[in-house]
């Protein structure tokens, strides 16, 4: 009797704590939290002696970018396409749990005239690429459940990660990941495309020049009905999926808070200096009841789910350390048009982007900014279609100029172009990235710290701080540049290699060696593959051959 009621003190005690135990993957075993006058406090975990904060992080300068992609199911094969068209970069592996796959993907190389890259495969495949050499940076477009664990893995073996959305799933993941970017002094870039859209980035332009005044509420969201896109999600097999939801439709079931918030929060986030002289302090979530869902998988397994997790709609409101505050949404269940929302609320103006783009601004606000003078405007009404005009062509923003209309053909309006060649465009010059591993626990917390609040009946929860005191250290969100002379020379050299690494694979034969191979059975089959792996290996060399006899690098 003494054991059991010493038992139930110890379970009630770490409770209070905020140990959570449970087995959903949107709450991590390791949080600990305490309240305070009602208030969740999260704790933010002391950084380890040695480590030092990665604000502005710089590597070395990157002349060919080496790039082994890992998850090639529905995101992947675009980025493989994308990165075909991106000059100074070398796809050296792709990888799959499904051999097929990532075999697939093999033509848009071909297509493009690169040479083949070595495949990987199976449930620890990645495991193999992360050690090679001669990778600089792993491409993660896995399902959400593998995103933290292939990104590990790679800033283990020294490589910049780049991870698809949601990049970590929980506050535990946030924090490995952020010590590994501090301890290993590498790159982890969260790959959210919308911070790449044309309104957004015009946006962010007009804040940075005063054109709203100053910022004070914005409004995200990612409003995007799924029901036509559930089956074709991949079915994990060691996901214990027995009622074949596939893996999207399963987490939501099994996991509750907005799980997908980067796409509405990144780009406020950036007008809003998170993390570059403010941040989040305090959130509070709240979430319908799961109607459509639970509808879809009874529909679909012929039972009633006995619990579904994640609510049809949830709403996230939070609080920044400078009285700011940002609003939320997330809802992939009931039909309606897609929306992000993106809206700005000022002190001088407003911007919102659905259903139309649509700016208003006050009379007098445009005085003291670069922003063509216009009469008769008043933040009562929206601009005229000739201003808008007239003030989205002068905040043009240079990345979108140099990238934007080369990947217009290659998805999403070219954002996701934009995104890839302004991280290659970084890593080559050795400057900061756009986000930084801060920015990518900021905005993936929404998953676990929705959850904690709507889980105590909608309580207040506070944010960790993911910088741990440098919050306010850098004032304002910025783009980082090369001078004008760097960009010429290194898109000389990038233009240089592309074009060698075409000539030498077609000199080698090297996609005529890999057909033989890949056809070759029996005996012949060993030999025809050391044949090519022993042309391949020549591959470098040919290709600074070429450097070397046609210009002067």
């Amino acid at each position: 009797m003494k054991l059991k009621k010493m038992l139930a003190v110890a379970l009630l005690a770490m409770s209070a704590m905020g140990f959570q135990i449970v087995n959903a993957q949107s709450l991590s075993p390791s949080s600990k939290w305490h309240w305070d006058k009602g208030t969740i406090v999260i704790d933010t975990p002391e950084r380890p002696a040695g480590q030092e904060h990665v604000l502005g992080l710089t590597a070395a300068p990157i002349k060919t970018v080496r790039v082994g992609f890992v998850g090639l199911g529905m995101r992947g094969p675009s980025a493989v396409i994308r990165f075909c068209q991106i000059p100074g970069v070398e796809i050296v592996a792709l990888c799959d749990y499904e051999e097929k796959r990532a075999e697939a993907q093999q033509r848009h190389l071909r297509n493009a005239g690169l040479a083949p890259a070595a495949i990987y495969y199976g449930e620890k495949g990645y495991e193999e690429l992360c050690k090679r050499p001669d990778v600089d940076m792993i491409y993660i477009a896995t399902d959400w459940k593998h995103h933290f664990p292939v990104a590990k893995c790679a800033m283990e073996n020294g490589k910049h990660a780049a991870i698809e959305v949601p990049s970590a799933m929980n506050l535990e993941q946030c924090w490995d990941l952020i010590d590994l970017s501090e301890k290993k002094r590498l790159h982890c870039f969260i790959l959210e495309n919308c911070c790449y859209d044309d309104y957004e980035m015009k946006s962010l332009l007009m804040v940075q020049d005063g054109i709203f005044g100053e910022v004070i509420r914005a409004e995200g969201a990612y409003i995007h009905e799924l029901s036509e896109f559930w089956q074709y999600y991949w079915k994990d097999p060691n996901d214990n999926d027995k009622d074949n939801l596939h893996w999207r439709m399963k987490y939501n079931m099994e996991n509750r808070g907005d799980l997908y918030a980067t796409h509405g929060l990144g780009p406020v986030a950036q007008c809003m200096n998170i993390h570059r002289g403010d941040r989040f302090t305090t959130l509070i979530a709240m979430d319908t009841e799961s109607f459509v869902g639970k509808e879809w998988v009874e529909k679909n397994t012929g039972k009633e789910p006995k619990e579904f997790r994640n609510g049809d709609h949830t709403t996230t409101l939070m609080r920044t350390a400078k009285g700011k505050v940002v609003e939320i949404q997330h809802n992939v269940m009931t039909p309606q048009p897609y929306n992000r929302l993106f809206k700005l609320t000022g002190t001088k103006g407003y911007a919102t982007k659905y259903p139309t783009e649509e700016f208003a601004i006050a009379g007098n606000a445009l005085k003291d900014t670069d922003a063509p003078k216009m009469d008769n405007i008043n933040a009562h009404g929206f601009l005229s279609t000739e201003q808008k005009k007239a003030l989205m062509e002068k905040y043009r923003h240079p990345i979108l100029d140099k990238y934007a209309e080369k990947g217009r053909h290659l998805g999403h309006g070219g954002m996701d172009y934009v995104m890839d060649s302004r991280l290659v465009y970084c890593l080559q010059h050795g400057l900061p990235l756009d986000m930084d591993v801060y920015d990518m626990a900021e905005w993936c917390a929404l998953g676990e710290l929705g959850a904690i609040s709507m889980d105590n009946n909608c309580a207040a929860v506070t944010f960790p701080d993911f910088t741990r005191g440098y919050w306010n250290e850098v004032k304002g969100y910025t783009h980082a540049y090369a001078t004008p002379e760097q960009e010429a020379a290194q898109e000389s050299y990038a233009d240089a290699y592309t074009a060698a690494q075409k000539e030498a694979t077609a000199k080698l034969k090297l996609w005529e060696l890999y057909d033989a191979a890949q056809k070759a059975e029996g005996k012949t089959k060993t030999s025809a593959i050391k044949k090519y792996e022993r042309v391949a290996a020549k591959l470098d060399n040919q290709i600074e051959k070429i450097l070397k006899a046609k210009s002067n690098f």
